[in-house]
């Protein structure tokens, strides 16, 4: 076999490289240079693997969620094993880096699900994980594509089997025997809820196609009957119905929504918001309240309307605090649904930009059941907006009270979050976050305890005018 050009080139003595003319020194470095090449085709090359850049957890009642953050798409496969329950995932394209090991300091001791994880290279460009868990999870395992601040991901999301039944964890975290008033640390502050209360008809069996009675004795048995309204007797023996408002705090895990100019967060605000709320709302007799996320963890547009329906919710409020642009913007402002598109430009721009929460704070699209998306699609009545719209105005109206309005009037738009058909629904955009002097504003707390009661003296106004009667809810 003859020698490649490189090796005869390299097969020449020094002597006889110091005594070859010019022309045959430019021939034999113009058959080196094409021989390295040559070998450099031909030679196998490494693929080189994909860097892992964050990791991050999002422990919750609901679900655990695991982020891979990297430069790449990753291949992942997964299987459980039994007798200990364990998660096994092999990462495809992977090698082991600081990054991916910091991973096993991040699990938390209370996490819901996850009890360890362990990280390896379980071969050649192959990491394993396996996530040592504290019960059987239903798990589910996607990527993402860059969306927001993001680069590609790869998420894990453990799922409870033996899902929690909401209107169980309502009563478990709530003292109904003292007339709805929760025990909870914060009670020296002042709320201006406390007043009379809400004067709510009992529901007639009569009337009402899913109504049970239930024994005066026995409201946790309303934990075993969750499709059913809510009713409770005071104590003269006289049957009222428990009203149900599902409180919405935007965004959350993954989504943190807005950020103001000194590193607020909109997620954590409008939490901080909804829990004093909650608290107002659970002083007032015959009411009680769900939060649709309690914590720092994503929750699908979807699934927060989906929770609002599992509980029969009488009113849906969902909050969040607003961004634009131009730092000048500023006020409060209150939207509804709309069935005939968005009130103005402005309202059309917040709409697209809040129903972006799916993309970035990540849906695994595979797993979304048929009838929760057929929810956000297109089955909102004219009903509910009127409704929506007479809740919109009493709250707006109390707000006007505390902070300077965006615009004197409630605006409708395309909203995903308010597409329940059958609950009054309104989005308030507490203040502009992007706006300095109202990011100061939301991060103190009088503020926030002023705001809070300025929405409960709306939806108590709100019910006063429009008392909730038994309904035919759609199932």
């Amino acid at each position: 076999m003859s020698a490649t050009p490189e090796i005869r080139a390299q097969s020449v003595s020094a002597a006889d490289a110091g005594t070859a003319s010019p022309a045959a020194r430019s021939r034999r470095t113009v058959l080196k240079a094409g021989g390295a090449l040559l070998l450099s085709v031909l030679a196998p090359t490494r693929a080189m693997a994909a860097q892992i850049l964050a990791v991050r957890v999002w422990p919750a009642e609901d679900y655990t969620r695991v982020t891979l953050e990297n430069d790449a798409v990753l291949k992942a496969t997964h299987f459980t094993v039994k007798d200990p329950e364990r998660l096994v995932v092999d990462i495809e394209g992977l090698e082991l880096n600081p990054t991916l090991k910091s991973l096993v300091a991040k699990i938390q001791s209370n996490d819901p699900y996850i009890r360890q994880v362990r990280v390896g290279q379980n071969r050649p460009n192959v990491v394993r994980l396996v996530f040592d868990l504290k019960e059987e999870v239903r798990p589910q395992v996607f990527t993402l594509a860059p969306a927001g601040s993001y680069e590609h991901r790869l998420i894990f999301d453990l799922y409870p089997v033996r899902e929690a039944d909401p209107i169980a964890a309502m009563i478990e975290k709530g003292d109904w025997s003292n007339d709805g008033k929760s025990a909870r640390a914060d009670q020296s502050a002042p709320s201006a809820s406390k007043a009379a209360p809400v004067e709510t008809p009992a529901t007639p069996a009569s009337t009402a196609s899913t109504a049970e009675t239930a024994k005066p004795e026995h409201d946790a048995k309303l934990a075993e009957t969750p499709v059913k309204p809510a009713e409770k007797y005071d104590h003269n023996g006289k049957l009222v119905r428990m009203l149900t408002v599902v409180l919405d705090p935007g965004h959350g895990g993954e989504d943190p929504g807005a950020s103001g100019k000194n590193g607020s967060r909109e997620k954590d605000i409008v939490l901080a918001i909804a829990k004093r709320l909650k608290n107002k709302i659970e002083d007032i007799p015959n009411m009680r309240v769900m939060l649709t996320r309690d914590g720092d963890y994503f929750v699908p547009l979807g699934t927060r309307v989906e929770k609002a329906r599992k509980v029969q919710a009488d009113l849906f409020v969902s909050i969040h605090a607003d961004a634009f642009v131009q730092p000048t913007a500023r006020g409060s402002s209150v939207f509804v649904l709309s069935e005939k598109g968005a009130s103005s430009t402005a309202a059309r721009w917040l709409a697209d930009k809040e129903n972006l929460a799916d993309t970035i704070g990540g849906v695994n699209v595979r797993s979304h059941d048929r009838q929760l998306a057929s929810v956000l699609i297109d089955l909102s009545t004219t009903a509910q907006i009127n409704d929506s719209l007479k809740l919109g105005k009493s709250v707006l109206g109390e707000i006007g009270g505390i902070n300077r309005l965006h615009k004197g009037s409630v605006e409708q738009a395309g909203f995903a979050v308010l597409k329940a058909p059958d609950i009054p629904s309104i989005l308030i955009e507490t203040a502009f976050i992007s706006n300095p002097e109202e990011e100061a504003k939301l991060l103190d707390d009088g503020y926030q305890n002023q705001l809070a009661d300025a929405i409960v003296k709306g939806i108590r106004r709100y019910f006063a005018k429009n008392p909730p009667l038994a309904k035919n809810r759609l199932t």
